[in-house]
């Protein structure tokens, strides 16, 4: 399962501004449903239900918010860099500025498959620091899609094995 699959360049943004864990899942459920054609406030409250159970906050500066969303029939995946890095109750306590949002079928049990690929591609150093240095969208996604970002990758899943 590769990345692309769920990300496409239009769905990258950066130097995204929020304030606050809600004020981040309100634009993405905003962005989300006009990409979807669905009610943003079904979206929030997916994501928000899910970060009720537990933050999606991954460490090192990284958040994975996911969630399954009624009335959605493919999945889709956002990827912001934030301005400024908020707190997002992450497990290491550190702030968030990298954010990939999934939203998946409510019937679609591969979000656990992408969610693993994404979490080993942040995983590497090389790839958060050339996420954190891109300065266009385009190269925020290639930094985490690009030739390299894949090849390590696959290098994390064979050790992995």
């Amino acid at each position: 399962m590769n990345i692309t699959d769920f990300l496409s360049p239009e769905r990258v943004d950066i130097d995204v501004a929020a304030a606050s864990k809600l004020q981040l899942l309100h634009a993405l459920s905003k962005s989300a449903a006009n990409a979807l054609r669905v009610k943003e406030s079904d979206v929030f409250r997916a994501l928000n239900n899910r970060e009720l159970l537990g933050s999606t906050g991954i460490g090192e500066g990284i958040a994975v918010p996911h969630a399954p969303v009624p009335g959605i029939s493919t999945p889709l995946a956002l990827l912001v860099r934030l301005k400024r890095a908020i707190d997002f109750e992450a497990i290491d306590g550190m702030p968030v500025d990298i954010v990939f949002c999934l939203l998946t079928p409510a019937e679609n049990r591969t979000h656990l498959a992408v969610l693993a690929t994404v979490a080993r591609a942040l995983h590497s150093v090389d790839v958060r620091k050339s996420i954190r240095a891109a300065l266009t969208a385009e190269e925020l996604y290639l930094s985490l899609v690009g030739t390299k970002a894949q090849e390590q990758n696959a290098a994390a899943c064979a050790k992995s094995s």
